[in-house]
């Protein structure tokens, strides 16, 4: 998907509140299948939201039934998502439960991105991720 070309990633995130914030990374690519997917990431601009991808920069994207991350137990079971988790999981986890903001009952396993409110119980409304190629 982004072989062939260069891409930035955009990552627009809101809360319940209605308070909104997005993370921008000049350079965005994904490795292939038989390199796990493997995420490659830099160039942040804080558009109010953090950084909170930067630590699964070079990570595999690990799912329920394909543990590839490098903790030493699945963190896609552990959090109830699916990302690109890191030695210590995840500071961002998009793809977990859809919790309705501060809920603290389950550690992180909500939409997380921790350097939104320096809070892993802090789940938010959406959190989408856009590439677009860049000219």
């Amino acid at each position: 998907m982004t072989r062939n070309r260069k891409y930035m990633l955009r990552v627009d995130l809101e809360d319940f509140t209605g308070r909104k914030g997005f993370a921008l990374y000049s350079s965005f690519s994904l490795g292939c299948e038989t390199d796990g997917y493997k995420l490659q990431i830099s160039g942040f601009k804080d558009g109010g939201a953090g950084d909170s991808l930067s630590y699964h920069n070079a990570q595999k994207f690990t799912t329920l039934d394909k543990d590839q991350d490098s903790y030493d137990k699945n963190c896609a079971k552990m959090f109830l998502g699916a990302f690109w988790y890191s030695a210590g999981c995840h500071t961002a986890n998009p793809n977990g439960v859809y919790l309705w903001g501060d809920d603290s009952t389950h550690h992180a396993i909500g939409a997380v991105w921790q350097s939104w409110k320096n809070n892993f119980s802090f789940s938010l409304k959406s959190i989408s991720m856009k590439i677009r190629r860049v000219t």
